[in-house]
């Protein structure tokens, strides 16, 4: 049973006010930094066969502090396939302004319906994200646990998949910042262990695989300063 930790990148000086996309040079900020330096602690007692990122700085610098001090160090993979959703011509855009534009109800509800102009298709987004998923579990094998490192929307269209929801109900899904969410893969079915934990002890994650039906009681979201949860677009920067 392959175990993948998704891990959206911590918070940048953008994360909010601005769809950033796939504009480059956007790195964490200070509160990012921090964000990141304490998920790599917590993650510290999990042995990691290989951490996989999105190309986007704000990724790259999460996962960079999630390898930081672990041995053996875990193999470090770049793949477009987990990066960002192609928001064409939202790409910069305020979401204060975007929220004006009459897609962005489509977006909030019949997300699997939405291509963005001059970029990509939501469906499309899940499908290379889910086969990329797939493909690293295959490469990595039945026994690992290993991170993935993305993006909100993203990992909602990851989870949406492993929990077998329809596109259009993955704005139900929420991930913040730093936020840490798992899912194992068996033969038969994907089982999510968690979604958008904030904190608390993940040594859960080293007992037995037999127990894939219990886990422990998530702890209660705290939202950090910035995150703007309300959007549809989770305030990804």
């Amino acid at each position: 049973m392959t175990t993948v930790l998704f891990v959206r990148h911590g918070l940048t000086a953008l994360t909010g006010p601005i769809l950033v996309g796939w504009t480059p040079g956007v790195h964490l900020d200070e509160r990012g930094r921090r964000q990141a330096a304490a998920l790599a602690v917590r993650l510290r007692p999990i042995p990691l066969a290989a951490i996989v990122s999105s190309p986007l700085e704000r990724c790259l610098d999460t996962a960079e502090a999630l390898a930081e001090g672990r041995d053996p160090a875990p193999a470090r993979h770049v793949d477009d396939r987990v990066g960002e959703v192609h928001y064409g011509a939202w790409t910069g855009g305020e979401i204060k302004v975007l929220t004006r534009d009459p897609l962005w109800a489509t977006v909030q509800a019949h997300p699997s319906a939405v291509t963005f102009p001059g970029g990509e298709a939501l469906r499309e987004t899940q499908a290379r994200a889910v086969h990329a998923v797939r493909d690293w579990n295959a490469r990595l094998g039945p026994d690992a646990t290993y991170a993935v490192v993305s993006h909100a929307d993203v990992i909602k269209a990851v989870l949406a998949d492993a929990l077998g929801l329809h596109l259009d109900q993955f704005q139900r899904i929420v991930i913040g910042p730093a936020s840490l969410s798992v899912v194992r893969y068996t033969p038969l079915r994907p089982f999510v262990l968690r979604v958008n934990d904030l904190g608390g002890d993940p040594i859960d994650l080293l007992e037995t695989k037999k127990r894939v039906g219990r886990r422990r009681k998530p702890a209660d979201p705290e939202w950090a300063a910035g995150d703007a949860a309300s959007t549809s677009t989770e305030a990804r920067a």
